[in-house]
């Protein structure tokens, strides 16, 4: 398994959790349900754009490779 998937399966993996311990009907925090749901999804918002900026690096750091080799 790559690097890659590793970080994102262990950042959505806190995502849950953080999420579970959030929740905003049991903690005296005024937290609305649209907030609650709003920051999920900016989270994983940031976690797809990390993902894909990882990929990214990945496939230039590749080609930089591959240009040094030849």
């Amino acid at each position: 398994m790559k690097r890659i998937n590793i970080i994102s399966i262990a950042l959505l993996i806190y995502l849950v959790v953080m999420s579970v311990i959030g929740w905003p009907g049991g903690n005296s925090a005024n937290l609305t349900y649209t907030e609650y749901f709003c920051m999920i999804g900016a989270t994983l918002v940031i976690i797809a754009l990390l993902r894909l900026v990882q990929i990214k690096r990945l496939k230039a750091r590749g080609k930089w490779k591959d240009d040094n080799n030849e």
